[in-house]
């Protein structure tokens, strides 16, 4: 049942105009984090020069978080502001073609200031451009969703941005909070800090209304919260309170907490994490459990067929490797759904298939390292990974050892 504050305002917990406890302990207890940064924060709007006083805060703060344990990606805005001042454009809006070229020559600069506030700490950057279509089709998103975990891996830290050199109006995100929302699931996240203008969601517009309150935690968007951010407006970017709460329903329904917090302040994760007042949305699960839950709801396309040894790993949290494959059926592509079976029918569970149907047909029982000869290319070892990979227990639920935070990593 959804909290109420005072003023019955169904969705909200906590009480109004207090610090940002609740948020600090929700950033503190996060293990994988997208930072979204805007515009406004990084770019003067007067001059059209990078804030770099403010980035090295903010790559002091990424530091930090990953000598915590946390791991950090961050989604950043820019590039057409930086590229407009060095192409010479005038302010305002831009034809599209000017824009796009705008996008072209900053994001070289975006990515190398990254890369150069970030080398101090020994933490190399990664460009990564995406757009809307990235995220809807589902190839593309395992691809992207598999490029950003290799990077992490790697101890690379992903600098996201829209991909204004092609987007068009039909296939922008518009605002990067709803990117940085979809790049939180993508990531397997389970913190989204939105670092804005505002230090969280108010009754009202703080700067026009001195009797708004502000909330401190978030369990739901309902009607009362979304009527609260029409018409709110923050950073000068394309963003704004409405845009943020799309984005706290895209990533809560997705299993990722959001904070809004103000990001003008020198090192504002770190203020963030001191207490500063700021809005927490509770995740309406863990980002495995969504994304399990997710995998479970799609409509199969094909069947894998496994031998009973392999049955018996899968139940234990394993990925499903060529050499227990048994059988392949129906006509499939890399990334659609795939019912698993036994030999004798019986259901192990729901997967995003690693291999188009005729290469998994082509290495049914063969060992890794035969992999590359039968298809004539380098291949990866699983038919399919334990992140994209539901598993039955004997009543149809799912098994509780499938669900293992670390099987997430």
């Amino acid at each position: 049942m959804a909290a109420l504050t005072s003023d019955g305002a169904a969705g909200v917990s906590g009480a109004t105009g207090g610090d940002g406890t609740a948020a600090a302990a929700a950033v503190a207890g996060a293990s994988r984090l997208v930072i979204k940064i805007g515009s406004a924060l990084l770019v003067d709007a007067e001059t059209g020069k990078l804030r770099r006083s403010w980035l090295e805060g903010v790559a002091a703060d990424i530091a930090a978080l990953r000598a915590g344990g946390a791991e950090a990606l961050v989604v950043s805005s820019g590039s057409i502001a930086l590229g407009r001042r060095a192409l010479g454009l005038p302010r305002g809006a831009l034809a599209l073609e000017h824009a796009q070229a705008a996008a072209a020559v900053g994001q070289i600069l975006l990515a190398q200031a990254y890369s150069e506030v970030l080398a101090p700490h020994g933490i190399p950057a990664a460009q990564v451009l995406l757009t809307l279509d990235d995220t809807r089709d589902r190839r593309r998103y395992l691809n992207g969703r598999a490029t950003l975990r290799t990077l992490l891996g790697f101890g690379v830290m992903p600098v996201i941005n829209e991909n204004d050199t092609v987007a068009t109006d039909e296939i922008k995100f518009g605002d990067n909070d709803r990117l940085a929302a979809r790049v939180a699931l993508m990531a397997g996240a389970d913190m989204l800090v939105l670092l804005s203008d505002v230090d969280g969601l108010y009754t009202g517009d703080p700067r026009r209304d001195p009797g708004a309150r502000r909330f401190d935690a978030v369990d739901r968007i309902s009607p009362e919260i979304e009527a609260m951010g029409a018409g709110v407006g923050s950073d000068a970017g394309s963003g704004g309170m409405r845009t943020k709460l799309l984005a706290a329903k895209t990533a809560m329904r997705g299993g990722c907490a959001m904070v809004i917090c103000k990001g003008e302040t020198d090192r504002p994760v770190a203020a963030l994490l001191a207490g500063a007042p700021a809005t927490l949305f509770r995740a309406e699960a863990s980002p495995l459990t969504a994304r399990k839950q997710w995998i479970a709801g799609m409509k199969p396309v094909g069947r894998l067929v496994v031998d009973a040894g392999a049955a018996r790993a899968l139940r234990r949290g394993a990925s499903l490797l060529p050499a227990g494959l048994r059988g392949v059926e129906g006509d499939f592509t890399r990334g659609d759904p795939v019912a698993i079976v036994t030999e004798t029918g019986d259901s192990v569970g729901a997967a995003l298939v690693g291999y188009p149907a005729e290469e998994a047909l082509a290495i049914i029982g063969r060992q890794s390292r035969e992999l590359e000869e039968a298809l004539g290319h380098p291949a990866r070892a699983e038919v399919a990974h334990s992140d994209n990979m539901v598993i039955w227990d004997a009543q149809g639920a799912e098994a509780s050892a499938e669900i293992e935070e670390g099987s997430a990593r």
